[in-house]
């Protein structure tokens, strides 16, 4: 998986944020892709501070940009910038003061053209990252709400076997989004459909024929209540907005990847017993499954990888290493 992305960078070489250009993990995978040659890095951070930490920790960022916010030339104008796309509910003081923070500071970056991607969270929440992009870099066209989802790769006999689900960090449950006179303007099933569609589209970026299987503890009917509506109308709605998309719904787990079953729950589903992109109905299922399926079934998973929005803006989890660092820059790069 690793060595397409690779493949497509060097075709295509690329700028990356990072904005904990201090951390140790940082450093080691900027060393490392500064040897690349094909996705430069970007550290924020005070340049003393950063290249002593690198120092101390044996890695050669020689070459590569640091910029520390507090002295960049370019602050005014980042200023005004942030000033208009946060159309008054943010005063210069308060875009001032927010853009001394690498994770304003970077989202700024990319989205001024300046770099083409960003990566953050090796101390920064997911919510310090996620907030500046969504005020920020916003939705791309046709898109109505972030969603993530992870790559799950494992080694076996026949070669890498590689899956796509989500969404399993971002939205915690799917409402009907209301107007002023409560009417509906964005429905729950049609955002559940959005997060198949844009899944889908990441999964074929990593190698992945999407086959998406939309999840449930039902199988074409056989459960009520709960969450099963909303897959129903989720995977009608996904059919209708992607007609070639191979989809189907709703299903539980062992009919979405067990031909056998699958072909006995819901006979002549396309993806019943097939299914490599799985969709679920909700985040408590999403991130209990990739966690059983990284923590009992061997995978490696990477991410969250965050959909939807204008340029690729992506979360370390704390608890990160330089390798995981390394990769989810490669995954978040090649996005762009």
């Amino acid at each position: 998986m690793f060595d397409i992305l690779e493949a497509k960078l060097r075709q295509n070489p690329r700028k990356i944020v990072f904005t904990e250009g201090h951390d140790p993990r940082i450093l080691e995978a900027a060393a490392k892709l500064k040897q690349g040659g094909f996705l430069t890095p970007i550290l924020i951070g005070k340049v003393d501070v950063v290249k002593a930490k690198a120092a101390e920790c044996g890695f050669d960022i020689e070459g590569l940009e640091i910029i520390d916010p507090a002295v960049y030339d370019g602050m005014e104008e980042m200023v005004e910038k942030m000033v208009q796309l946060r159309k008054g509910k943010m005063s210069p003081e308060d875009c001032r003061a927010n853009l001394q923070k690498g994770n304003y500071f970077g989202t700024m970056l990319v989205k001024m053209g300046y770099a083409d991607a960003l990566l953050g969270g090796a101390t920064y929440s997911t919510a310090d990252t996620v907030r500046p992009a969504l005020q920020l870099i916003k939705c791309k066209p046709g898109a109505h709400l972030v969603s993530s989802c992870f790559i799950l790769a494992r080694e076996g006999k026949d070669g890498q076997e590689l899956l796509a689900m989500g969404d399993c960090a971002i939205n915690i449950s799917y409402e009907d989004t209301l107007d002023k006179d409560g009417n509906v303007v964005f429905s729950a099933a049609e955002k559940l459909a959005e997060v198949a569609i844009e899944t889908a589209k990441t999964a074929k970026i990593f190698g992945i024929d999407p086959k998406v299987a939309m999840l449930s503890f039902s199988t074409k009917g056989s459960g009520k209540g709960a969450t099963v509506g909303l897959s129903q109308a989720a995977t009608a709605k996904a059919k209708e907005l992607a007609p070639d998309l191979a989809l189907d719904g709703e299903m539980q787990f062992d009919a979405a990847v067990s031909p056998v079953v699958g072909q006995l729950k819901f006979p002549g589903s396309p993806v019943a017993g097939y299914a490599n992109t799985f969709i679920f109905p909700c985040i408590e299922a999403g991130n209990i499954g990739y966690k059983i399926a990284q923590r009992l079934g061997g995978f490696e998973a990477y991410g969250p990888i965050l959909q939807g929005l204008n340029a690729p803006i992506n979360d370390l989890s704390r608890g990160c290493n330089a390798d995981e660092v390394y990769k989810m820059a490669l995954i978040t790069a090649a996005l762009a």
